[in-house]
């Protein structure tokens, strides 16, 4: 492997770790209360509203349902008006983040929604607030599955922020696409596919590692 591919590949894997970075602290600020949200507002629960959490939910589904690649280019105009362009890694963190912050809202909200509802009756029959439940027993309660749904949204950032670098986001996927497509360099190519693989295996591994953590002091705390 050639000086100049390594410290291409050094720049590109920079980059796709600040754009991922970014993008994932971003997304977690605010999908994981979305989620919560989400759960507390849904039918029987503490503070149930259904018209706002099916209006909530749908706006969180379409945005899901979205392609990336049609997310990134139809919100250029905010894009720019938020970081002053619509190339980059800097850039490349708005769709990013918006992108991923409903999948982690879905996900936050699966994990909260599998804490037992025993739980949360005993804390209202001692009079626990609303805000003292979701603080201290769903959000602890939740926390390992919580943790799996970051690392898999993670891993998907990974892989969106690879695809921003089709349009000019920077990145791993920028590399690939300048050198190893457009300039005919399968090495290149290659190299990108291999850390991306590293990056992702790396990524799952530590996510895994610590919600198993997570979950033994849950249920050691319990017995």
């Amino acid at each position: 492997m050639s000086p100049m591919l390594i410290g291409l590949l050094l720049n590109g894997l920079q980059e796709t770790f600040f754009m991922v970075g970014i993008s994932a602290i971003l997304s977690s600020l605010v999908g994981i209360p979305l989620g919560v949200i989400l759960v507390v507002t849904g039918p029987g629960h503490i503070l149930e509203n259904t018209p706002f959490n099916r209006i909530l939910g749908a706006i969180v589904n379409a945005t899901r349902s979205t392609p990336f690649i049609i997310l990134m280019i139809a919100i250029i105009p905010l894009t720019r008006m938020i970081v002053g362009t619509s190339i980059g890694t800097e850039a490349a963190t708005v769709p990013l983040t918006i992108a991923a912050t409903p999948f982690v809202a879905r996900l936050a909200e699966s994990s909260l929604r599998e804490v037992d509802h025993g739980l949360i009756e005993a804390a209202q029959a001692m009079g626990a607030t609303p805000m003292q439940i979701i603080l201290k027993i769903l959000l602890p309660e939740a926390r390992p599955g919580i943790i799996a749904g970051v690392t898999i949204m993670v891993v998907g950032l990974i892989g969106y922020s690879a695809m921003a670098g089709a349009v000019g986001g920077g990145g791993l996927g920028d590399l690939g696409i300048r050198y190893g497509y457009q300039r005919f360099q399968p090495d290149v190519m290659l190299a990108v596919v291999v850390v991306l693989i590293v990056l992702v295996q790396a990524v799952q591994s530590l996510g895994d590692f610590v919600a198993r953590r997570l979950n033994k002091r849950l249920i050691r705390s319990k017995s």
